[in-house]
């Protein structure tokens, strides 16, 4: 039994670009559906698929590499709040990932969003994690 969903999620596609797969099979959860499509929205894998399975389902995620260097499109991932130590912001309290370059996943009482949407909509909430 996995205690902490995201970062298995995190730990599956970092593990899946190190090894240099094209394709990650990740347990779906309505949570992880949601970040897959930030992920995709960002530009940072090529296209994801729910499959339906007879139990909890999957994600299929292709991931994106650079087609010269080889080198994949997520540069890290990591996560910020974890089940022991939870991680609130408030929308003025956004720390910038990499500058403004990388962006944070956030969950919020509007969904999950980016820290840039939610900082549009005036909402703050739990930073799952930080990508770039």
């Amino acid at each position: 039994m996995v205690t902490d969903p995201i970062a298995d999620f995190l730990t599956r596609v970092r593990n899946a670009q190190m090894a240099g797969h094209r394709v990650v099979d990740i347990p779906a959860s309505n949570l992880k559906k949601r970040i897959t499509e930030i992920l995709y929205d960002q530009g940072y894998i090529l296209k994801y698929k729910f499959e339906d399975d007879n139990k909890q389902g999957v994600i299929k995620i292709a991931l994106k590499y650079d087609p010269q260097t080889k080198q994949p499109a997520i540069r890290s991932l990591e996560r910020v709040s974890r089940p022991g130590l939870r991680q609130y912001s408030k929308p003025t309290d956004f720390k910038r990932v990499i500058n403004g370059l990388g962006i944070a996943i956030v969950s919020t009482s509007k969904g999950v969003m980016t820290d840039k949407q939610a900082k549009a909509q005036n909402v703050g909430g739990e930073v799952l994690c930080h990508i770039s």
